[in-house]
């Protein structure tokens, strides 16, 4: 375990750059073998759009990289947080570190996103996404890295969070949101067993559905605990039925387009399209 701890309080670039690079390509290629729809669309252009953004994402991020470490080193400097209160082995703090900084840093900000109108503008680039795939997990409008770092850096203080535990907790996100929004068929009665815990990819997928009240379920990224402890939890039957986007931003050329998409939280407040999006989309094929 001191070497695990060890590892993870020095990190090294390369290694956090290859879980980013290489759980893309991984679930790149599984999308690509065993594929949950057939999308008919331009897979590297899509890409390309959402990597652009991740990129700004990651920019934004990094500003608050000093005061994540700070806060890190001044809880634990300071005996402050959950982890510095309560004494347990090293494996069962590296289990609850994990498990509250999921929720404070993905749950809980993810929804208030979908609760705050001003908040929701910025995130809904991530649900403008028609045509869900490994990519769209790096696709958020760099604005929206503001509020996750945030409340990310609130966990680690209320947390007591080691910057050992921050970082392995960064580092299975990452792996899970590519994971989540693979486009891969998995066996229904394997992702409901794996959902009591974690979050699966069909799981996920209920969640990127275009209208209520699906969209406002499974915000969870690592655990599914959060989700059917806050009874926001919820399953379809029928995976086929689900349609992905939003329903107020259904015009392709729009989500297809960089600047539209970096100018949505700007523009006017649009009502929900009518029911002639309710029709599965002509990229999206069972």
């Amino acid at each position: 375990m001191e070497s695990l701890i060890e590892f993870f309080e020095n990190i090294p670039t390369s290694f956090r750059a290859g879980v980013l690079v290489g759980g893309i390509f991984l679930f790149w290629i599984i999308e690509g073998v065993f594929p949950l729809f057939e999308f008919g669309y331009k897979k590297i252009r899509h890409a390309g759009i959402n990597l652009f953004l991740n990129g700004l994402f990651v920019i934004i991020g990094l500003g608050f990289a000093g005061i994540l470490v700070w806060s890190s080193n001044w809880v634990t400097e300071e005996g402050f947080g959950v982890l510095q209160w309560i004494e347990m082995p090293l494996w069962v703090q590296a289990i609850v570190g994990v498990l509250l900084l999921d929720f404070f840093g993905a749950y809980l900000i993810h929804w208030i996103e979908h609760k705050v109108r001003f908040m929701w503008r910025f995130h809904l680039v991530h649900h403008s996404d028609t045509t869900v795939d490994v990519t769209t997990g790096l696709r958020h409008h760099p604005g929206e890295a503001v509020f996750r770092m945030v409340f990310t850096i609130i966990g680690v203080i209320i947390v007591g969070a080691p910057i050992w535990i921050i970082f392995l907790y960064q580092s299975i996100s990452a792996l899970f949101a590519h994971l989540t929004h693979a486009n891969i068929n998995m066996p229904k009665k394997i992702d409901r067993a794996l959902s009591w815990i974690f979050i699966t990819p069909l799981m996920h997928k209920v969640h990127h559905h275009y209208t209520q009240p699906l969209t406002d379920t499974n915000y969870g990224n690592i655990f599914a605990v959060w989700d059917r402890i806050f009874g926001t939890f919820a399953q379809v039957d029928d995976i086929a039925e689900l349609k992905y986007g939003i329903d107020t931003h259904m015009n392709p050329e729009e989500n297809d387009n960089l600047g539209n998409l970096l100018k949505i939280p700007f523009q006017k407040y649009r009502p929900p399209v009518g029911s002639k999006f309710g029709e599965e989309s002509p990229d999206q094929k069972k």
